[in-house]
């Protein structure tokens, strides 16, 4: 054993510098400084699901093979290169930068050492998220199907698997981007203006997991800040009648809180003295979460949660103000695409991932809209940690809805007719989406539609939604067609500040400013194409784009002393041809410096711009 460890150890390099010679970024746009980190042996090993975890795991990301064939193909027996694994396959990290369509299916196929440590219980196979539909195939037989691009999704192979631990994966994916009704965010066949590059395939971490015969599947947790208590769900697999969860809540090796009931139920644990969840003061709080049977532990996984509440209280004029924990906050934040010019879709690195919420947190925002797109888990799991307010956006599809003839302000536009098949993808991925997401405490608004952009059944959705989760607030329709449904009533106006009508909405509706700004400052070195770019205004300079900013933060004082609860400014970066970033799409340059920001915005926070009921 110990000369074959050593041999082990011996050859590791080796296959670390075959991956770095066979592989390199695909085409001579701008990439970010990470690019350069990205080890293709490796790359994003970090655990993918934090909220909730086992030890029991295997990262396969890495270089695989591809190719890219007619849809109708049956399954190549040969193929054309390697991609790196989970970068979409029109992205530079991918290392093959090609398009592929809707004519055209994308193939993937890999060898992967499953070991024995993995092999004695059940093994599953995880995908982060592959946009759009995927087959997979494990030695030859097929695991299962899903439809869907930004959910997670996994199957369960332990009979798939052969003696030994060489097992073959094969997927297949196909994606027709904005020809086809499912959920695609902003990718087009034909970028330009607003209007992005597509995705296409494996663009989050594939993994395997062990997990017992009977175990935790999926946790939802909710917390009640009136009780000082959270009540935590777990979906099991192979639960027997009479099996017990038991919710331990920690502190370091300090148990503060424990209780024990029926697994099929809620279970809720009383927090003793709990300190509440903001931007000011991201507490959270460990959760180990055992399935028992007979007192005897099936599994267990660990996880944590937080205390906080969010709601709509009106203040003193009769207005609805967005409350969190009680009290009114203004909520400010950046549109946050989450776009790489390396990656499209999917950051270079675990700490470029990382770096936008840092900086925008340094920027003195407390909010971030996350755009009609859904980011990898772990980015929610620092919005956790750093105490960052998330919007989270349902990714567009199916566009074809009307706008008023005011849109935006008193209009109500007119809602699309989908079909059938439509509404099944819309409603089957967004139920999913917010699964996903439910135990990540940063979340505060969920947002079914943007800009009437596919906008369909609004009140139907948004009613469902808001039953789904009632722990939540729900922006209907961000900038889109306004009906007289759910929380948050949602301006876009470009590119000054400006409000709902507060005597059409102001009782019934919060009133926020959804997008706003856009300010323009292309860089040179630093764009995406060398001419036509576009912003919504452009500036020479960032000193003169900083003196309109900051006229802009003085209109929003304002605005929240006649009702706004809530804004958000277009946008954390440049994106393709849109300069109207607040950093460079490659991050390289931040044009207004992050302390100057923070200065600025420190009077949106001000109390006494708002009288609430006693």
């Amino acid at each position: 054993m110990r000369t074959y460890l050593s041999l082990l150890l011996l050859l590791l390099p080796l296959v670390t510098v075959r991956a770095q010679t066979t592989w390199q970024p695909a085409g001579d746009k701008i990439k970010t400084e990470w690019a350069g980190q990205v080890d293709p042996a490796q790359p994003l090993p970090d655990y993918p699901r934090p909220q909730l975890t086992r030890d029991t795991w295997q990262n396969l990301n890495g270089l695989w093979d591809y190719a890219i064939q007619a849809k109708e193909a049956p399954q190549p027996t040969a193929y054309q290169g390697k991609i790196l694994v989970p970068f979409a396959v029109e992205s530079a990290l991918s290392g093959v930068g090609k398009t592929v369509g809707k004519d055209q299916a994308l193939w993937y196929h890999t060898m992967v050492s499953v070991p024995a440590k993995l092999r004695r219980n059940k093994v599953l196979l995880h995908f982060g998220a592959v946009d759009w539909e995927t087959e997979v195939w494990v030695n030859g037989q097929s695991a299962g199907t899903h439809r869907g691009g930004y959910d997670p999704f996994s199957f369960d192979i332990t009979a798939l698997l052969k003696k030994g631990s060489a097992q073959e994966i094969t997927v297949r994916v196909w994606d027709p981007t904005d020809e086809g009704p499912q959920p695609r965010g902003k990718q087009v066949k034909n970028p330009e203006g607003i209007w992005y590059t597509p995705v296409t395939g494996i663009w989050q971490t594939v993994w395997l997991e062990a997990v017992p015969p009977t175990y935790v599947q999926h946790l939802k947790t909710v917390p009640n800040v009136q009780n000082g208590s959270v009540a935590v769900a777990a979906t099991l697999q192979g639960a027997q009648k009479g099996d017990q969860l038991r919710v331990r809540v920690t502190e370091g090796k300090t148990r503060l809180a424990e209780q024990t009931g029926d697994a099929s139920g809620e279970i809720a644990v009383t927090i003793p003295d709990p300190q509440l969840w903001s931007p000011e003061n991201p507490r959270l709080y460990d959760l180990e979460v055992a399935v028992l049977r007979n007192g005897k532990v099936l599994d267990q996984v660990k996880s944590y949660t937080a205390m906080r509440s969010i709601e709509m209280k009106p203040d003193a004029d009769g207005i609805q103000r967005m409350m969190l924990n009680g009290k009114f906050v203004f909520q400010f934040g950046p549109l946050d695409q989450g776009w790489w010019p390396d990656g499209l879709y999917t950051a270079p690195t675990d700490a470029a991932l990382k770096f936008d919420i840092e900086k925008t947190k340094e920027m003195g925002f407390n909010m971030i809209r996350k755009h009609v797109k859904v980011e990898p888990a772990r980015w929610y799991y620092y919005c956790d940690q750093m105490g960052m307010l998330v919007w989270q956006d349902m990714p567009s599809g199916d566009l074809g809805a009307r706008w008023g003839n005011h849109p935006g302000i008193e209009g109500e536009g007119h809602d699309m007719d989908r079909s059938a098949e439509s509404e099944h993808i819309y409603r089957t991925e967004w139920e999913a989406i917010m699964d996903a997401l439910q135990p990540f405490p940063s979340i505060v608004v969920w947002v079914p539609f943007n800009e009437a952009w596919g906008q369909f059944k609004t009140q139907e959705i948004t009613e469902w939604t808001m039953k789904k989760d009632p722990s939540r607030l729900v922006n209907s329709a961000s900038g889109g067609n306004f009906h007289p449904v759910g929380h948050i009533i949602d301006l876009h106006h470009y590119p000054s500040p400006a409000m709902p009508r507060h005597d059409l909405f102001g009782n019934d509706q919060i009133l926020v400013l959804g997008e706003y700004g856009g300010l323009g400052l292309p860089l040179e070195g630093h764009t995406w194409q060398q001419k036509d770019n576009w912003g919504y205004r452009s500036f020479p300079n960032a000193d003169e784009l900083f003196t309109q900013y900051s006229s802009f933060v003085d209109e929003l004082q304002n605005l929240i002393k006649r009702g706004l609860s809530a804004a958000v400014y277009t946008q954390t970066t440049d994106v393709e041809v849109e300069v109207n970033g607040l950093m460079t799409y490659d991050r390289k340059v931040i044009k207004v410096p992050e302390a100057k920001l923070k200065q600025v915005h420190e009077k949106l926070y001000d109390t006494s711009l708002v009288q609430l009921r006693p």
